[in-house]
């Protein structure tokens, strides 16, 4: 952008039209817009919903039974130290735990050298039965040191 100082020749009493646009109102406009839409954008709130418990604690009268399932390096399951047979017998198991009224826990301890799918298949038993009261044990053999 310059300055036109002066004519072309001709009259130099006559003023020659400027064939620019004034962007200073434009870029003005703009900026106004700009803030108004950052005001006006709500805030993301990036929360997990948790279904906390509310009032007293429900009394229980003795502490759950632990059921630990082992799941080895070669993808053999154990139940409580005891080696299962095949999914159906995992499953009967895992439905004997469900029937209990979700008292029991469900712990499952993955060796470091089983493939993933190993485990998937057994928490994917344990979902679909409806065990609700399930973790994974042993998570410190994964850390690197």
């Amino acid at each position: 952008m310059g300055m036109n100082i002066g004519s072309s020749g001709g009259n130099s009493n006559d003023p020659e039209p400027m064939m620019e646009m004034n962007m200073t109102p434009l870029i003005d406009v703009m900026l106004v817009l700009i803030i108004m839409l950052i005001i006006t954008i709500p805030i993301q709130n990036h929360a997990i919903k948790l279904n906390m418990p509310t009032g007293n604690p429900p009394v229980q009268s003795a502490p759950p039974i632990v059921n630990n399932v082992d799941i080895g390096p070669t993808g053999t399951v154990t139940w409580n130290g005891a080696p299962i047979a095949g999914r159906a017998e995992l499953e009967s198991k895992l439905q004997a735990v469900v029937a209990t009224g979700n008292v029991d826990e469900v712990h499952v301890r993955p060796n470091k050298l089983v493939e993933y799918k190993s485990v998937a298949a057994v928490m994917a038993s344990a979902q679909r039965l409806g065990v609700t009261k399930i973790g994974i044990v042993g998570n410190e053999q994964f850390l690197d040191k």
